[in-house]
């Protein structure tokens, strides 16, 4: 009877989350019913309208957004009929109309420029906790108070530094921007959580004849898993959803254009293939939820840690 009216009393509760979930996937869903509409249908009614008979189950969005191609498979019928060259998806996926190249330029993009600013966020993190320098206490409040700078001050006066140094339309250039724009948000987590560990263990492996190199490696590293995994989440979800950055710093170049790039030139100024941003949203969307998904585990508890005043 105990265990009954405990779980009658977290009744209300649940429904309320049930609902929450239930608002908050809801609008999700009836964007991905609306990718599999034809473009007609999409104009003339609401998605719900889908999912009783007659089905209207089309994938021509997906490509004609993958290919960057409007009307692919109508395209291909009339090149066979006509006995014109042979559409190749594959071909067509890594063109540079495709998103097949703005996809890997995307990874390229935003694997070192969430890796970098994990690495120097740790040693960093990691001499704010456990080390005592001069100047320690201001030093960090200066890293803090970055987190209040607006990105879009920055913008051109770091482009006219880049310029000056060729860096303009490179990897290198936008690895280092996003490495900047990350980094005092990530030394104040880190060093939130650092601080939180235990001291004993520290002092402990430097009677053991740790270095601090060791101790840092060996110790604090394995132990912050949830942080770095939570930050890594962060990080790679801002860069790979990231339009401003890459416009101003790469510009429209398709060679090194990231995903987001092709996915806003989709919808031209008439207001021409809006149809397609349904699609596109959803193939954005596929590596960073898989990435959410793989590192959830730790997402909760890493959070939580980096809360904790060290």
């Amino acid at each position: 009877m105990k265990k009954l009216g405990k779980a009658l009393s977290k009744g209300p509760l649940h429904a309320v989350i049930l609902v929450i979930c239930a608002l908050w996937i809801l609008p999700s869903f009836g964007l991905f019913v609306s990718s599999f509409r034809p473009a007609r249908a999409v104009r003339s009614s609401g998605w719900w309208t889908a999912i009783k008979p007659p089905y209207q189950f089309t994938i021509d969005s997906y490509l004609d957004v993958l290919t960057g191609q409007t009307n692919y498979r109508e395209t291909c019928k009339e090149r066979t009929e006509t006995g014109g060259p042979k559409c190749s998806f594959l071909k067509d996926f890594v063109a540079p109309n495709g998103l097949g190249r703005s996809f890997l330029n995307s990874l390229i993009i935003s694997i070192p420029a969430t890796l970098l600013p994990i690495l120097l966020a740790a040693f960093a993190a990691y001499a704010f906790a456990w080390m005592e320098f001069p100047g320690r206490d201001t030093l960090f409040l200066i890293v803090v108070g970055l987190l209040v700078v607006p990105l879009q001050m920055t913008l051109i006066p770091v482009l006219k530094l880049y310029t000056r140094f060729h860096l303009t339309g490179t990897f290198v250039g936008i690895w280092l921007a996003h490495t900047a724009y990350g980094l005092p948000y990530a030394v104040y987590l880190l060093r939130n959580f650092f601080g939180a560990l235990p001291k004993d263990l520290f002092e402990s492996a430097f009677l053991d004849g740790a270095s601090t190199f060791t101790a840092f490696t060996r110790l604090l590293i394995p132990l912050s898993v949830p942080a770095l995994a939570s930050l890594a989440i962060f990080q790679f979800m801002w860069v790979w959803n990231d339009l401003l950055v890459a416009l101003t710093y790469l510009g429209g170049n398709p060679s090194v254009a990231p995903i987001t790039v092709p996915i806003s030139n989709l919808v031209s100024s008439m207001g021409a293939g809006w149809h397609l941003l349904t699609a596109a949203a959803f193939i954005s969307m596929i590596l960073p939820l898989a990435v959410f998904f793989g590192l959830q585990r730790y997402f909760v508890r890493g959070i939580l840690a980096g809360s904790v005043k060290g």
